[in-house]
């Protein structure tokens, strides 16, 4: 009786714990919500009805899609970059033009899981395995735009399903039913900030706006990762190692739910990288678990666009079409046999290659996600 009783004291700590970290999370989710309106309306202040041609330079959609990869890579957050894509849609930012920085977004993001896999460099077997387990997520989300991006500038099917989506939630610019007590919720700290910057003028208010609203992102993205990860981490290696190896459709689904439970694509697919390079998991079994991570991290784009100050309907537009287009990737690039395993192989053969020449995997890196994009932008200026 003497051992349970501290045995059961340690249990209920560990639940009010756990309680209080739940409710943390809870408040920073309201945070980022707040953040998100203060970009939409620092934006929209700031630049009033010149927004859209403030964004003229970015009508090329290969330096929308530059803008994102680079501004993710550096970030090494797509949950970060496209909350504050869907704060400047709010605002004003022409939907077309976000359309390829989500595209680019998605890239970006890979650099994360590609970096982790450098850790096993010493033990050559092994890194070629990590490296390329890092790698088809890269791959996958190359090929996604070489396919998709030329379809969207061509026909624009995806700023159409994103509107037909946001429109069975969205009335004008107020948001139906469920999703009006979020703003309502939001709207005392989004005002209260703008009373703060009125003595600035429209510009530096506005200007205020967004850099308080980025701040918060950052500070509430980061606290909420670190607090999943205590909360989440574990159940999601559970979750992974029960369901990598049972077929496609429970990894994607697995890696959907794991995303949406930690809401970082770069920590679900971080944590398959040891699983590669110990050689618990093949490449192919891994791959469609990476696809739903693709997928998952799109929860985070959607919770901030259901409150935000400005254009909810396009807001919520972006939102739609960042899950479209990542759902679409998985269902067309997986569907089709034709093209299914070219990730794969793309990715075993740079796998092969980097474990023979350490020097191409961190070329490879800093090519693909500063280099090229840098060249590309500068091109895309002199256009």
């Amino acid at each position: 009786m003497d051992i349970a009783v501290p045995e059961e004291a340690s249990e209920a700590a560990s639940n009010q714990s756990a309680w209080r970290q739940w409710l943390m999370v809870a408040g920073l989710v309201y945070v980022l919500i707040c953040a998100v309106g203060l970009i939409g309306s620092g934006f929209k202040t700031a630049t009033g009805s010149q927004a859209k041609e403030m964004f003229e330079f970015a009508t090329n959609p290969f330096a929308g899609l530059v803008v994102g990869t680079v501004a993710t890579a550096l970030i090494q957050s797509s949950s970060t970059v496209t909350s504050i894509i869907v704060g400047l849609v709010a605002g004003g930012l022409p939907v077309s033009v976000a359309v390829p920085m989500v595209m680019g977004a998605n890239i970006g993001t890979s650099i994360t899981n590609t970096i982790v896999s450098l850790g096993h460099v010493r033990e050559k077997k092994e890194f070629a395995r990590a490296f390329s387990a890092a790698t088809v997520h890269d791959f996958f989300n190359l090929l996604s735009v070489v396919i998709f991006l030329p379809l969207e500038m061509a026909t624009g099917f995806l700023e159409k399903i994103g509107s037909a989506l946001a429109g069975i939630f969205v009335v004008g610019d107020a948001s139906m039913g469920g999703l009006n007590f979020v703003k309502a919720a939001t709207a005392p700290v989004v005002n209260f900030f703008k009373q703060s910057v009125e003595g600035m003028g429209t510009t530096g208010g506005g200007i205020a706006l967004i850099l308080a609203g980025i701040v918060l992102i950052f500070l509430s993205i980061h606290y909420v990762g670190k607090l999943l990860k205590t909360l989440m981490v574990g159940k999601a290696k559970e979750l992974m190692h029960a369901a990598i190896g049972k077929g496609p459709v429970s990894g994607i689904f697995s890696g959907t739910l794991v995303t949406v439970l930690v809401q970082s694509s770069s920590t679900t697919t971080s944590l398959m990288v040891p699983l590669a390079g110990s050689g618990a998991f093949g490449l192919k079994q891994i791959y469609p678990f990476t696809l739903g991570a693709n997928i998952g991290t799109c929860i985070t784009a959607l919770l901030a666009a259901t409150a935000v100050d400005g254009n909810a309907a396009a807001a919520l537009q972006i939102a739609f079409i960042h899950l479209t287009y990542n759902v679409l990737g998985v269902l067309f690039i997986y569907g089709v046999p034709m093209l299914r395993y070219l990730p794969v192989k793309a990715a075993e053969w740079l796998g092969e290659t980097a474990s023979e020449n350490k020097l191409v995997a961190l070329a490879y890196i800093l090519s693909v996600f500063f280099v090229i994009p840098g060249m590309c932008l500068g091109v895309t200026s002199m256009l």
